[in-house]
């Protein structure tokens, strides 16, 4: 970031005062912009003992499976997020039950939150950023052609868990080999 999106100055990146960390502030009317972690929410659609998977439409990884979700929308709940990315991955509709994971990747300044879902019924298809829909059983899971680390820990949980149980979050990260391990 170089320029100030309230008046275009240039910007300075150093630590306000009162402040702990290194922010982006303008030179001449003083705002300061904070640039903080991307929420992506996201349901992990459950019927009976198995899970509804999206392969991948879209980079990237396209042609991997994932469970449906998105990067959440200004003025939304965070529900309805996850079910909005249900309906547009998997044009499905689901009663979430609980908060069943969140996942921080730090060095991508993104967090995942994923909700225990109940598929509402079999009507399901392939949005637009999907080539196909399909629901899984454990041992049918693509473990090797899974998108992300976030869905393989989220799916982990699930069956390590049972589909339902709801007593609390999985808690989780990623952490890039070259950084210290928390």
């Amino acid at each position: 970031m170089k320029y100030c999106s309230y008046c275009g100055s240039k910007l300075d990146f150093r630590v306000p005062e009162g402040d702990n960390l290194p922010r982006h502030i303008c030179n001449e009317c003083g705002t300061i912009h904070y640039m903080n972690p991307r929420l992506i929410v996201g349901c992990v659609p459950v019927w009976e003992d198995r899970v509804l998977l999206c392969k991948r439409a879209i980079e990237p990884r396209h042609g991997f499976w994932t469970i449906p979700a998105g990067f959440m929308e200004n003025g939304e709940l965070v529900e309805e997020g996850a079910m909005r990315e249900t309906r547009e991955e998997a044009n499905a509709e689901v009663d979430i039950q609980s908060v069943h994971t969140v996942y921080s990747i730090p060095h991508i300044n993104q967090v995942y939150m994923f909700f225990l879902a109940k598929l509402k019924n079999l009507d399901f298809s392939p949005g637009v950023e999907s080539l196909e829909t399909r629901l899984f059983s454990e041992e049918e899971i693509p473990w090797d052609e899974l998108a992300f680390s976030s869905v393989k820990f989220c799916l982990e949980a699930l069956f390590q868990r049972g589909s339902s149980a709801q007593d609390s979050a999985n808690l989780g990260h990623f952490v890039r080999s070259s950084e210290p391990k928390r």
